[in-house]
Order: structure tokens, then sequence, then C-alpha cells
């Protein structure tokens, strides 16, 4: 299984980016669905989560800009981001929680990021 991250690149203030992560492989059903970030010398934090149903939850620095959404028929996940701004710079990880085929848990797996920096 794999999750393949894209979408990122240099972008002005005031800019939009469109954040994909596909994943692939041997997968029975994936539930929960998100976007974490971190930034050089900061920790790991959360951005947006969607479950399977299409419930979302954002951090509070990404409500009202950006907005995480999913086509589970593609097991695709995807991050539109609006109004960027340059504390949003870091690097975008994706993360589902997922089962595999054959396997009767779920496992959580994570992309490999994708780089976002915005200049002011």
């Amino acid at each position: 299984v794999q999750l393949q991250a894209s979408g990122g690149g240099l972008v002005q203030a005031g800019g939009s980016l469109r954040l994909s992560c596909v994943a692939s492989g041997s997968i029975f059903r994936i539930n929960d669905m998100g976007w974490y970030r971190q930034a050089p010398g900061k920790p790991r934090e959360l951005v947006a989560t969607i479950s399977r149903d299409g419930s979302t939850n954002y951090a509070d620095s990404a409500k009202g800009r950006f907005a995480i959404s999913r086509d589970n028929a593609k097991k695709t996940q995807y991050l539109q981001m609006n109004n960027l701004k340059p504390e949003d710079t870091a690097v975008y990880y994706c993360n589902a929680d997922l089962r595999r085929s054959g396997i009767a848990y779920y496992d959580t797996f994570w992309g490999r990021g994708t780089q976002v920096t915005v200049s002011s």
C-alpha cells in the first residue's frame, strides 16, 4: 500500500494550491483520511481530516481557507488551499486509516509529503 501526495509548489501569499493524495495497492476499505503539515523546526500538526462519509475536521489555522474532500471510488483525497499565507509553508503529509485486503484490522499509512512554500 502506498499513499502518493502531489500538488505542492511555490505560490505567492494570497494564492491557491490543490493537493492530491492517491492510495494504491491491495486496499479493502479506507476510513478516515487526513492532511498534516510540518514546518522546519516544528512538530507535525493536523491540518484537516475527513471521514468516509464526508464529515470534516479542521485546525483553527485552516478553517475558512482550506477545504478537504475525497473521492472514495478513486481512493483519493484533496486539500484545496486558498488565501495562502507565508506561515502555511511546510511539508504537507497525507494519511489514511485503511484495511488492506486479507487483513482484519486497520492501519494508518502515510504519504511522503509534498512541499508547499508561500512567499510574502
